[in-house]
């Protein structure tokens, strides 16, 4: 089962491009591999400039035969982690656009999760209550691979 996630870079005038993330989105996964992965503004642009994607860091492929994609780490194997984008398997979902982090944080995931001025900043969405979101503490440490 999914632990569904939105990724977003806060702009200079206070609006959030994100995309969305489809698999282990909690903190103790998503948001330790956001810190350790995608720590500069940089990295978090290109991340979310791919659009939605099933992982970010993982080494499987749409087409196992190819391994086109990805990112600069390589396991054991020789094969590359990186983000899996739907585009790779020829879905049109591009980064998304909301004005405000208000408008952000109504996209009904579980986590979302904002590089802001400050590094990444993860909020509980708190989808299956009626509570409204709360910032929540993204583990320390890296994760293997």
């Amino acid at each position: 089962m999914a632990t569904r996630s939105r990724i977003g870079i806060e702009l200079s005038d206070g609006s959030v491009l994100s995309a969305y993330h489809h698999w282990d989105g909690y903190p103790e996964w998503l948001g330790r591999i956001l810190t350790t992965h995608y720590n500069s503004r940089e990295q978090a642009a290109d991340l979310i400039d791919g659009g939605d994607m099933s992982s970010c860091w993982t080494n499987e492929r749409w087409n196992k035969d190819l391994n086109e994609f990805g990112g600069a780490t390589i396991n054991n194997e020789g094969t590359e982690y990186g983000p899996q984008y739907y585009s790779q398997r020829g879905e049109n979902c591009p980064p998304r656009y909301d004005e405000t982090k208000e408008e952000f944080l109504s996209n009904g995931e579980e986590y979302s999760y904002i590089f802001t001025s400050a590094g990444w900043v993860c909020y509980d969405m708190n989808e299956f209550n009626d509570n409204d979101p709360e910032i929540v503490e993204i583990p320390s440490g890296a994760l293997a691979a």
